[in-house]
């Protein structure tokens, strides 16, 4: 093992002093260590000016600088493009090496490559650990040594290489309290407190009043509350208005929560007579994350195309009658109920229920004829808990065109799903206020409630609530028209059957947990 005078630790998306594989791994190796964080402008800059982000990323900043001072340490805070930042602090600090943990995101991998560049021209060693998966890269492979293109195969192995280690080997913690006596204090010459919210550029955000509490003791606390729900996640998990997921998506992202801790929790609630099948359940969720993971780092190219080349050739809608549906959908203007509810949800707190986030994206897709493209990236503006592997691979997953994803004649019903999943319409009442009156039967299609009905609600259709701006049924033999470039490469006799054939499914495209 190599060893170390003085080191850094770059924390990035592991906002958290705790079972952190960068900085265990730095302390052990070194003498004396310094934490920084860097707001990289070449993120930043391109943000739109009040995003729930950088607030969630600036408070647990600081809560995490106070973790670190409690330590014995402190946390060095810049504000810079993190590819000179970096380089430039670990000069200042004479450092020997800089430890962090990876980033599978292609901007990212090139970013750290470039700075890895630039430490070697400085006599400077570079490490990178994994941290945020419990796999990666090419640690789970098939018997022929080749990535997975299908989820439960995947599913399979990971689960089968968790067992074989004792103990549960890869889901240990990295303790650091044994080590915290090497973490070492900024010297006056390179010590910065956080920037405010005004001095980064940003506007303050609605964050906390939705809910979402950044930092350790916010992710703490989500967890403690989940797990009392825990056994029951199979069950209502689907459920919009329902209290079933863990809402621990943006504390994944950003790491204030450890992948290991959750995992583990899962593990040991799954060997308990009372664990039900809820921690099964959720824990496919988590190897969801790394699949898409997985499947991010061995094809970089689907941030920008299909993961299955054939369906490039899709022809979308566009132009201005394009452009009028995108924005309605975008607005939760659409005269879907559900679909409306789930964007309004979106917009208001960033945030959407994952089965709303497929049933808004098959109807962009499939309902709009849009391509998948211009919603990843609307999603990517509005979800605080943006994850580029999970989000490309949901939108895809519902565009037929990803790995593992759903079939492209299985279409999904906006007024049945919302029939099946918010049968009393307690979750389009509470975004839609305008149809609270209406009764049960008719607040998933509003525009086929007899006027007497709709009289009685006090609802105009077009001027209280909009009618639906595409047929569903029309729709549906528009996009089945559409892939025929697809069909054509894909399907024979017994494909076409089963095109024929399909009707609403509910599908399986991972979780936002």
């Amino acid at each position: 093992m190599q060893r170390y005078d003085r080191s850094l630790v770059w924390f990035r998306r592991d906002l958290r002093n705790f079972d952190h594989a960068a900085l265990y791994h730095a302390l052990r190796q070194s003498r004396r260590v310094y934490c920084a964080f860097i707001f990289d402008r070449a993120i930043l800059d391109a943000l739109p000016r009040a995003d729930r982000r950088v607030e969630f990323i600036l408070s647990s900043i600081n809560e995490l600088a106070a973790g670190l001072r409690d330590m014995g340490s402190g946390l060095i805070v810049l504000h810079g493009h993190a590819e000179q930042e970096v380089a430039q602090l670990a000069r200042r600090l004479g450092v020997d090496a800089v430890f962090t943990n990876h980033d599978y995101e292609p901007a990212a991998v090139q970013r750290d490559a470039r700075v890895a560049a630039g430490l070697q021209e400085a006599g400077i060693a570079f490490h990178g650990f994994k941290d945020q998966v419990i796999f990666e890269k090419e640690e789970v492979l098939s018997l022929a040594g080749k990535p997975f293109s299908v989820f439960t195969p995947y599913k399979n192995a990971w689960l089968k290489k968790l067992h074989a280690q004792d103990n549960d080997f890869y889901l240990k913690a990295y303790s650091i309290a044994p080590y915290a006596d090497r973490l070492a204090h900024p010297p006056p010459h390179c010590a910065a407190d956080a920037p405010t919210l005004e001095q980064l550029g940003f506007q303050p955000t609605n964050l906390l009043q939705v809910g979402i509490y950044p930092g350790m003791s916010g992710g703490e606390q989500l967890f403690d509350d989940f797990y009392e729900r825990l056994a029951q996640y199979h069950e209502t998990r689907d459920f919009p208005a329902v209290k079933g997921s863990s809402f621990l998506s943006a504390h994944l992202r950003f790491g204030t929560v450890s992948i290991r801790g959750l995992a583990r929790q899962a593990v040991e609630l799954m060997r308990r007579p009372e664990g039900g099948q809820g921690p099964a359940t959720w824990l496919s969720e988590l190897i969801w994350r790394d699949f898409y993971f997985m499947v991010l780092h061995h094809h970089p190219r689907i941030v920008a195309r299909a993961f299955k080349p054939e369906y490039d050739a899709v022809q979308w809608e566009n132009g201005p009658a394009a452009d009028d549906l995108f924005h309605a959908w975008c607005e939760g203007r659409t005269g879907y109920p559900l679909v409306d509810a789930a964007m309004r949800q979106l917009r208001l707190t960033g945030y959407m229920h994952n089965r709303l986030r497929m049933v808004t994206a098959c109807f962009l897709i499939k309902d709009l004829g849009i391509d998948w493209r211009r919603g990843e990236r609307y999603f990517a503006q509005e979800l605080t808990d943006y994850e580029l592997s999970s989000n490309n691979g949901g939108w895809q997953w519902a565009a037929s065109s990803g790995c593992d994803a759903q079939p492209y004649f299985r279409i999904f019903n906006p007024v049945t799903q919302s029939q099946k999943f918010d049968a009393q319409g307690a979750f389009i009442r509470h975004y839609l206020p305008a149809l609270a009156a209406l009764p049960d039967k008719h607040v998933h299609a509003p525009w086929l409630a007899p006027s007497g009905v709709l009289e009685k609600a006090g609802i105009a259709i077009g001027r209280d609530y909009p009618g639906p701006i595409v047929q569903h049924d029309e729709a549906r033999l528009r996009t089945l028209a559409r892939y025929a470039v697809v069909r054509k490469a894909r399907v024979g006799t017994a494909g076409a059957e089963a095109e024929a054939n399909a009707g609403d499914e509910e599908g399986e495209g991972g979780d936002t947990m």
